[in-house]
């Protein structure tokens, strides 16, 4: 059983209302649906429709973009997901899900709103997107030192998200730089795009190489996490995309010598990053193949094929313009038609799931005493129980601990108080991968799979005396 921890409590739940709440990972959905739309402008190759598809998808992605922001806000869950060492990951999701739909009101958007319409909407998504990415990038790892405590085989693909914001600030503020006004100002946002590509893809090596240990090290990771190592893809993709968008844009910033010497970077650079893109993406086509045959059940995590494929799209177009070369050119389509057809696939499943995890109303109570045995066992859905115990010698009850279910997504589908005696208890579940978060002194989470027998004694060690 692989657990984690994070050094402070929350405090108790105020109410007993019961209502849905779903985790920051679901903003992937619009970076997918997005960067499908995005990649279909930069392909070196035209076909019939394809732009008019690209647009309706961006339009969709836009709408999606509206309602999940709203949702999320109205639940107020940041220090519910913000305390989670796995849900907190995906606070990087949202900014880019704004900047890659800022980035199609500019490329797709012009002939239906109008090119001075799109800039705007396109300067303040990107605007909102660099700033919450930036405090992202600079938060999460700080919440990750000194609040969060991990298990030594813990990094997975979604510790890359917290850092991948910057990147695309630097490829979709590329876009921004000539519309920018002339002089000073267009000179620090070209540099400014710089260092943000520089922060995120130093940092992303960093973490890769984390991954690339937990891999070599440890057994593979559950099935629902597996699709996270994509991510890894997403962030390569993202640096050479940002590279030649960059050298794009160079010239109407900076001196000619330079200005060249942005182009070299942008080939260089570009081509050498995209070749150990293609090693990743081998890493994670074949762990994902090794986990179908032994069953992939569908999660929220599948969005993670979809961005990072498409930036690999981008990438691969972009050296394809640069170069001329009819591998990188059919390359680019290739993996294009892969990304739409997974992106199908996805979004299929994804209104299945949602549609699913609408029927099913959460549970959140606050509770003082353990409930009665027949709550516990009415209907036959699987029951989750298990005490919080000091990790001290004593191992005596914790009461009053707050203690939090999330499924795979990271969505709440519970939250309870420990009763005197410690005690938890969840009802009306279904089979599926949970995790039970122990917020207290600090919290604990630990992750298991719920068959229809249920669970009796899944207990939670939770020392009073770290941190």
């Amino acid at each position: 059983m692989n657990s984690s921890s994070s050094a402070r409590p929350l405090p108790p739940a105020a109410d007993t209302t019961t209502r849905a709440v779903f985790g920051p990972s679901w903003f992937a959905a619009v970076m997918g649906t997005g960067i499908v739309a995005n990649a279909a402008v930069t392909l070196p190759r035209s076909f019939p429709g394809l732009r008019t598809f690209a647009t309706v998808v961006w339009l969709g992605a836009a709408l999606l973009l509206i309602l999940l922001a709203v949702g999320y806000l109205r639940q107020r869950a940041l220090r519910v997901h913000a305390a989670d060492p796995v849900a907190a990951q995906f606070f990087g999701a949202p900014p880019v899900a704004l900047l890659t739909v800022g980035a199609g009101a500019l490329v797709l958007g012009r002939p239906l709103i109008g090119l001075e319409a799109a800039l705007r909407l396109d300067w303040a998504l990107w605007s909102l997107g660099t700033v919450l990415g930036l405090v992202t990038a600079c938060t999460v790892p700080y919440l990750m030192v000194t609040r969060h405590r991990f298990a030594p085989d813990a990094a997975f693909g979604g510790w890359l998200m917290p850092v991948v914001p910057p990147m695309v600030s630097a490829a979709t503020g590329a876009l921004l730089v000539p519309h920018a006004p002339a002089g000073q100002l267009r000179l620090a946002l070209l540099l400014g795009c710089y260092a943000m590509l520089g922060l995120g893809f130093v940092a992303a090596l960093l973490v890769l190489a984390m991954i690339y240990g937990r891999l070599v090290h440890h057994d593979v990771p559950a099935a629902a996490v597996v699709p996270t190592v994509w991510i890894g893809l997403g962030a390569l993709g993202q640096s050479v995309t940002a590279l030649a968008a960059l050298a794009a844009a160079a010239p109407s910033a900076l001196p000619a010598p330079y200005a060249r010497g942005a182009a070299v970077a942008a080939l260089l650079g570009g081509v050498s990053v995209w070749g150990f893109a293609m090693l990743w993406l081998t890493l994670a086509a074949g762990l994902t193949a090794r986990t179908v045959r032994s069953g992939l059940p569908f999660a929220p995590t599948w969005w993670s094929f979809i961005f990072p494929v498409g930036a690999c799209v981008t990438a691969t177009s972009a050296l394809a313009a640069r170069t001329g070369s009819e591998l990188f050119t059919w390359a680019a389509v290739v993996l294009y038609v892969l990304v739409v057809v997974a992106w199908m696939v996805v979004v299929s499943r994804s209104l299945r799931y949602a549609a699913g995890h609408m029927r099913r109303r959460p549970v959140i109570e606050h509770a003082r005493r353990r409930p009665a045995e027949s709550d516990a066992r009415r209907g036959v859905a699987p029951v989750l129980r298990g005490t919080v115990r000091s990790s001290a010698t004593d191992g005596r009850p914790v009461s009053e601990a707050r203690v939090t279910l999330l499924d795979p997504a990271g969505d709440v589908v519970g939250v309870v108080l420990t009763a005197e005696d410690g005690s938890y208890t969840f009802t009306g579940l279904e089979a599926d991968q949970y995790t039970v978060v122990a917020a207290g002194y600090p919290a604990r989470a630990a992750s298991l799979t719920l068959d229809a027998a249920g669970q009796d004694d899944f207990d939670l060690p939770l020392a009073h005396d770290e941190g």
